[in-house]
């Protein structure tokens, strides 16, 4: 079947008959039948103009989609690495300060263990400095208790010494010894 448009309905002749139709009733018809193709016509390009536009812009959507679905692949992506990538920082910095950590408390360590040591050596040299300090003082306590008190001078102390008392060796004190304190 052959499509008929509003033109070919325009230029349509029929035959005339006896007993036909009213022809100014038939050309009217005609005429409306036309008017509505046409209509028709336009309704129908402006659809397909409209379909040409949804289609060009559903394209247009449907690489739009699969831009943003590449560019959120991708965005996944990095946010995967930089996610891995900050925790093998995170990790290497906690090594670090445990490192850093151990190698503080061994320091730490050595320096209480010197310090425990200085202060037995401290401890050692005081006990030593006060058993010196007795021996001192006993020496010094027996020296004294040996002694005769002295009395008050004479007048004339010259004369009043004897020979044998002049003879004598006078013992001089000692000289206390000096103390080294560590």
């Amino acid at each position: 079947m052959q499509k008929i448009t509003p033109v070919d309905i325009q230029h349509k002749t029929f035959k005339k008959a006896l007993q036909g139709y009213d022809r100014v009733e038939v050309d009217q018809f005609l005429d409306d039948l036309i008017e509505t193709l046409e209509d028709d016509a336009q309704r129908q390009a402006a659809l397909e103009a409209e379909i040409a536009d949804l289609k060009e812009r559903i394209s247009h959507f449907k690489a739009m989609e699969e831009s943003l679905h590449n560019t959120l692949v991708l965005a996944q992506r990095t946010a995967d690495e930089v996610k891995a990538s900050a925790h093998k920082e995170a990790d290497l910095i906690k090594e670090r300060a445990r490192l850093a950590a151990e190698r503080d408390i061994a320091q730490f360590n050595e320096a209480t263990a010197e310090a425990r040591r200085d202060h037995q050596r401290a401890a050692e040299a005081m006990e030593k400095a006060k058993s010196e300090l007795r021996s001192l003082l006993t020496t010094h306590l027996a020296l004294l208790e040996r002694t005769e008190p002295v009395s008050a001078p004479s007048p004339a102390p010259a004369l009043a010494q004897s020979a044998d008392e002049a003879a004598a060796p006078v013992e001089e004190p000692r000289q206390p010894e000096r103390i080294t304190v560590y």
